[in-house]
């Protein structure tokens, strides 16, 4: 599209950055930084294009048509499997799939180039992917349809009026009540014979009812009003179950999944099993098993213990690293002052990788990224800071208790900030984002974590290595981010094979890792609340592994230098890493390709 809009107005170059008159204002030692140039030759632009461009670009914008058509607004995994209980919905989505594999499958691949190949295969499997989610969707609402036996007639009732059927006021103030009757009878049998329904099945179900009551006022607000035969016969039906659902959704949490209202520090969660993860990981192309990405995350979990021994010895505290953690998390920024110690470490990461040539760092991205402050409320599933364009800030408020500004203090303290501002800021989740908007952007539908999360991981490892880490204190600070990383492949995976409950989670990262109690519960709930991807959390570690497995293929080989590699693994958007070493290699693809490659090496033996 870029390259036939400057063919269009007879343009040779694209205005692609303006000049940084705020990077000099921010920066410290920027006349040492790489001059990063503020346009972009046609013809450059024109090389990250593909013969499937246009093709998936329409793939897109159609999926997400039927998104907004359907209202898939909201990823969790019980608004999609509300979303399965409507067989418009299923029949639909499954028809959409099958007409696009149709259209893909008369492709030439042959007659492809390396990107045009790249983006069949990306496309390929993504169609595979959303099909396959379909079965999910549906066999997890059959799960707590027992729960939610109401559910079909608020689905059926939102399906008409998105067909613009008309309303029979009268037919339809009868549907309402009898589902508030149907909530209140189905009440009664619970209290008195409590359902056999799995904790996570019972929690997702209390979910869904949320969901089930926002479809129902949207249904319901359409004629509201506007008919006042509409309103007449259905006002009370509908105020009733609604407070039905409102309550029924507080019984099924309390009752059924066993959290009770004030409760926070219960984790529901919903593990999928091994075969899921299986199918999970050939979708995000892994070609390992669970236990063997496990047995990898215990490799490296072992050298991060053994370097925190050495650092914790010059430190003087021995072997005994948890002494070393603890004073290293006493080192904090006094109450409000975590934005100014937060922006001096980005530009200090920002400096260090000018100096070292890493990557290329257009001045509008050095310009652009700010910083907010998360909310209390927030920070019960985002205890530490995160970033991007925004570097949203976790830090105590006055609201607080006095335990929980001491755990948020310690646990954003300026060791544990200067280790990971990197990761969130340049070169890590800004840059990277800066540059997906800019190269390649079609290829955002095939967005992976492995890739996103990987990419800033990965820049923590390349700084260690480059020696960013040079104290005790500060070696201490990265070491356990990257045994927290560890961590989560560790107990995502166990916890989705059954193999260790929410609770061992949290102690896992308290007393292997070293994490405050109430971060380690934030970071348990929302990994398993439903939010994420079942494999998100193990992204961040398995990716950063595949980056540098690669980095010693490109790099270390001589083949291409450290900006070099950078610049084109940005370049090829986020998508699966064994796809962009595809692409560096040129490696010949075939039509019918499937993920084969071994970024560790043989996994290190299972227990």
């Amino acid at each position: 599209m870029i390259r036939r809009a400057l063919h269009s107005i007879g343009l040779s170059v694209l205005v692609f950055v303006c000049g940084s008159g705020l990077a000099a204002a921010q920066a410290s030692g920027a006349d040492a930084a790489p001059k990063a140039t503020a346009v972009m030759d046609a013809r450059e632009l024109a090389s990250y294009d593909s013969e499937l461009h246009a093709l998936i670009e329409r793939y897109t914008a159609d999926r997400e048509a039927l998104g907004r058509y359907f209202g898939d607004h909201d990823d969790t995994v019980s608004a999609a499997a509300v979303a399965a209980a409507s067989t418009v919905h299923n029949e639909r989505m499954a028809r959409f799939y099958a007409e696009w594999q149709t259209a893909l499958d008369r492709v030439e691949f042959d007659k492809l180039g390396q990107d045009g190949r790249i983006d069949y295969i990306l496309l390929r499997n993504d169609l595979s992917r959303q099909s396959r989610r379909l079965k999910v969707h549906e066999a997890q609402f059959a799960a707590m349809e027992p729960v939610i036996p109401f559910a079909s007639a608020i689905i059926e009732l939102e399906d008409a009026r998105r067909v613009m059927k008309p309303v029979d006021p009268e037919k339809a103030a009868g549907v309402l009540a009898a589902i508030a009757k149907q909530i209140g009878e189905l009440r009664k049998a619970d209290e008195a014979h409590p359902p056999k329904v799995a904790k996570p099945v019972a929690n997702r179900a209390a979910a869904a009812i949320g969901d089930l009551r926002n479809i129902l006022r949207t249904w319901f607000g359409f004629y509201d009003g506007y008919d006042p035969e509409f309103t007449w016969w259905a006002g009370e039906p509908y105020k009733k179950a609604d407070q039905s659902l409102q309550d029924y959704a507080a019984f099924v949490r309390e009752k059924l999944a066993g959290i009770a209202p004030d409760d926070r520090t219960s984790i529901a969660g919903d593990p999928i099993g091994r075969e899921a993860l299986l199918a999970e990981l050939a979708d995000e192309t892994i070609s390992y098993t669970p236990e063997e990405l496990i047995a990898i995350a215990k490799s490296e979990f072992a050298w991060c213990e053994k370097e925190m021994a050495r650092a914790s010895g010059e430190m003087g505290y021995g072997d005994d690293w948890h002494k070393a953690l603890e004073a290293v998390k006493a080192r904090h920024a006094a109450p409000g002052g975590q934005p100014e110690a937060l922006h001096k470490l980005a530009l200090e990461a920002i400096g260090f990788t000018d100096t070292h040539d890493l990557v290329t760092i257009p001045p509008l991205a050095r310009d652009t990224w700010r910083m907010e402050m998360i909310p209390p409320d927030r920070q019960l599933l985002t205890p530490f800071f995160t970033g991007g364009e925004v570097l949203s800030i976790s830090f105590p408020t006055n609201g607080m208790t006095h335990e929980q500004k001491l755990m948020s203090m310690r646990g954003n303290n300026l060791f544990f900030s200067r280790a990971t501002v990197m990761h969130e800021v340049v070169p890590g989740h800004h840059l990277q984002l800066f540059m997906q908007a800019r190269y390649r952007a079609y290829r955002g539908a095939f967005n992976t974590p492995f890739l996103v999360e990987g990419w800033a991981m990965y820049w923590e490892t390349l700084f260690w290595d480059l020696g960013w880490d040079s104290t005790p204190e500060q070696r201490i600070a990265a070491l356990f981010w990257r045994m927290h990383r560890c961590a989560r492949v560790i107990f995502t995976l166990s916890f989705h094979m059954g193999k260790m409950t929410p609770e061992e989670c949290v102690d896992f990262l308290v007393n292997r890792v070293g994490h405050e109690r109430d971060n380690a519960t934030a970071e348990v709930r929302r990994s398993f609340d439903g939010s994420y991807e079942p494999l998100y959390q193990c992204a961040y570690l398995l990716g950063a592994l595949g980056l540098r497995a690669l980095h010693r293929e490109m790099v270390a080989s001589g083949k291409m230098t450290e900006r070099d590699f950078h610049d084109a693994v940005l370049r090829e958007n986020a998508i699966p890493i064994e796809l962009i070493r595809a692409s560096l290699l040129k490696q010949k693809l075939a039509r019918d390709y499937r993920t084969n490659w071994k970024f560790y090496g043989p996994a290190p033996a299972a227990e």
